[in-house]
């Protein structure tokens, strides 16, 4: 219900300001490598180029020209996440889980990265709740692995509790690298 409020709030603003979709569709990997599409508001401009950084992921930079003011908002307060508690009724997400990577990331996955796939990804997680973007790809990898072998009620309930603390100091939103495109001082 409180998704459902705010989705429906922030929905006309979303599109009123250039009459765009509201949402956005990404396919992403899933349980057992399984490919699913997740829904978040969307936060860009209308057909934005996608950058990406060195390390294959997704680029999300502070000063990122690609992304609308209201997106700007959307994004430190995590809001444009809310869409995928559809994703968690669907079945597709848990609530907490690893970040599900993109569907060419999980191409470069090694045995043990494999082991991420053995449980739902999640709306938050470890990375999401210690890190936020803050650390790089492989290094979420890692932690993601991590999450997967140590999974349990407890650590999710730390997860949860963490989660909201980061939202209310929302601090590592992005890092500070290069896009593949070569430019520096950009956060990633």
């Amino acid at each position: 219900p409180f998704s459902a409020v705010v989705i429906g709030l922030l929905a006309p603003t979303i599109k009123l300001k250039d009459g765009g979709p509201v949402f956005h569709k990404a396919t992403r990997v899933g349980l057992h490598g399984a490919p699913f599409t997740m829904f978040k508001l969307r936060t860009m401009q209308v057909d934005a180029p996608d950058l990406r950084n060195p390390d294959g992921s997704t680029y999300s930079g502070p000063n990122d020209p690609r992304v609308t003011h209201l997106g700007n908002f959307l994004r430190k307060t995590s809001l444009d996440e809310l869409p995928q508690v559809f994703n968690v009724f669907r079945g597709d997400m848990s609530f907490v889980g690893p970040r599900p990577d993109l569907i060419e990331q999980a191409m470069y996955y090694d045995d043990l990265t494999r082991k991420k796939l053995t449980v739902r990804p999640g709306v938050t997680g470890y990375n999401q709740a210690y890190f936020r973007n803050s650390i790089p790809w492989s290094e979420r990898l890692g932690n993601d692995v991590f999450y997967a072998r140590n999974v349990s009620v407890l650590f999710d309930l730390r997860i949860l509790l963490r989660t909201f603390v980061s939202l209310v100091t929302p601090v590592g939103i992005a890092r500070v690298h290069q896009t593949s495109r070569g430019d520096s001082n950009v956060a990633t």
